[in-house]
């Protein structure tokens, strides 16, 4: 009874281990690409909101509360795709939905990106291809597969 105790014991300990730690080994190149091009997308959204408060700190804009509200509205919405990234990277199943997510609301930025022509017709292309290349990652059956998403019944 105690053997079959400390086999349990052993077997949850294991599981822990794998939940808390990824090898590298075993995450498929689809979801790692994923994940970092996630987590630059999130890191290019914090830039922005960070730019945004030291202009607002120190410049003189037009209406205070109104660039204060930018700065932390972009700063909080930088929080989704690292989360999702650092999901991803981890390979949690949860971080699938929040990354698609990010992934199609940056089609619509990029589009209306491209319509204001000019240096950020260049941003909206790679914009477009990064998210359109994450969505191609994510719902791959291989990356599916490797965050435990699979088909239901």
């Amino acid at each position: 009874m105690s053997e079959s105790k400390a086999e349990t014991e052993t077997v949850t300990e294991a599981e822990t281990v794998a939940d808390t730690e990824s090898p590298g080994a075993t995450r498929p190149r689809r979801i790692l690409a994923a994940a970092v091009l996630t987590g630059l997308e999130g890191l290019v959204v914090a830039g922005f909101g960070v730019v945004s408060l030291v202009l607002l700190v120190t410049g003189k804009p037009d209406d205070t509360v109104q660039a204060a509200t930018l700065s932390v509205t972009v700063l909080a919405l930088s929080a989704l795709p690292l989360a999702a990234a650092r999901g991803l990277w981890l390979l949690r199943r949860w971080s699938r939905g929040p990354a698609m997510i990010v992934q199609l609301l940056a089609l619509p930025v990029a589009w209306q990106l491209v319509r204001s022509g000019g240096l950020l017709s260049a941003a909206a292309v790679a914009l477009a291809v990064a998210a359109v290349a994450v969505l191609a990652c994510l719902v791959n059956p291989t990356a599916t597969k490797a965050l435990g998403i699979g088909p239901r019944g």
